[in-house]
């Protein structure tokens, strides 16, 4: 039995409004709300993703070979090349460091990692 059920997700940003439009066109989520200090998107299901203005802001940095990365998000695709492409349109970053062949590591505009996986491997 559980003890909770994850409704949320809430990342730390340099500017709300940039991460909130990234991640909306990255997810395909709605904007729930958006200011300069707080954002959210829903999704499926009833889970979100936040988005919390820090001062001061500093990216974890990719490789994160000290391991003060903390999380990331694993994105299912169909097609890794194209996903990637269209995320750095968004104004991600793929980093030139990849550490294998069946997902790619890029990074949101505030420099949080997170992976796009092929679908077919989630079965």
């Amino acid at each position: 039995m559980a003890i909770a059920t994850l409704k949320m997700i809430t990342l730390d940003s340099s500017d709300v409004r940039r991460d909130v439009a990234f991640w909306a066109g990255v997810l395909g989520w709605d904007v729930a709300h958006e200011q300069d200090e707080y954002g959210m998107l829903t999704g499926p299901g009833g889970l979100a993703l936040g988005l919390g203005l820090v001062e001061g802001y500093r990216a974890p940095g990719w490789p994160n070979e000290h391991g003060s990365k903390q999380f990331h998000l694993d994105l299912a695709v169909d097609d890794l090349d194209a996903a990637a492409r269209e995320v750095v349109g968004l104004g991600g970053t793929l980093p030139d460091e990849q550490p294998g062949e069946t997902w790619r590591v890029l990074l949101d505009p505030s420099g949080h990692p997170f992976c796009l996986t092929r679908a077919a491997n989630w079965g």
